[in-house]
């Protein structure tokens, strides 16, 4: 159903605020208040969207549950917050240190997402743990474990979050296919359930890590990240079709 349409920016409500003169471009550093580890789990849990914004190993090492892991290392961090994250929810920053955070903030401002942060992690991920508060964890498995399972047959599904034309040039065969940019949206067209084991994999395992986040918002419980994705999986000169 989605395919061949163009991913709407992830700007495109502020610009037209801004054009209308509903909202105004942020022109100094943007702001947000430094949050317990209670108060920010009090926030999260009256609907507030989490982002993480560390590595895909250290997100699935240990996070807040339900979280969004959104790479703020990736050139398209602020554009990915803007595609993956609901336009009607307010945003928490959770980075290794506040430092980090900050910065994320700052590179939001520049598709107008900033005046939805509304705090900011004390102490950052590091102080959640000093708190006490539960984590929850995403499995890693390489792409030698993903192919041995899929010899296998151990029931295990495979989603491919590429982009379309990613997909075209080569993928495994019998995975779903979804671009993790629509995929919130959309979970009903990959024909993988809740309580399907899903291995996630992209180009290079930091998308497939995104859209983990994102099948665990909605209730998958068996996810696994593909650890260095389909570049790993050429590398290891394993069997793709187009």
């Amino acid at each position: 159903m989605t395919d061949g349409q163009a991913i709407r920016p992830a700007n495109t409500d502020h610009v037209i605020a801004i054009n209308q003169g509903r909202e105004r471009l942020t022109m100094d550093e943007p702001t947000a208040p430094l949050l317990s580890p209670r108060k920010f789990a009090e926030l999260g849990g009256e609907g507030h969207a989490v982002v993480d914004t560390r590595s895909s190993a250290a997100f699935g090492r240990g996070h807040i549950p339900g979280s969004y892991n959104i790479q703020s290392s990736n050139p398209e961090f602020e554009q990915r917050v803007g595609w993956v994250v609901p336009a009607n929810l307010p945003i928490l920053l959770v980075s290794e240190d506040e430092g980090e955070s900050r910065r994320s903030h700052h590179k939001m401002a520049f598709v107008g997402l900033d005046r939805r942060v509304k705090g900011i992690l004390s102490g950052g991920m590091a102080g959640w743990s000093q708190g006490g508060m539960a984590h929850a964890t995403l499995p890693q498995i390489s792409v030698h474990e993903l192919r041995g399972q899929l010899q296998n047959a151990e029931g295990l599904c495979t989603l491919d979050v590429r982009e379309p034309d990613e997909w075209a040039e080569g993928h495994i065969e019998g995975a779903s296919s979804m671009s993790f940019r629509v995929l919130a949206d959309n979970l009903e067209e990959i024909g993988i359930g809740p309580e399907d084991h899903v291995a996630v994999l992209c180009a290079g395992g930091i998308r497939s890590s995104t859209a983990c986040s994102i099948l665990l918002r909605n209730g998958y419980r068996r996810v696994y990240n593909v650890t260095g994705g389909m570049g790993a999986w050429t590398v290891a000169d394993l069997p793709t079709e187009t």
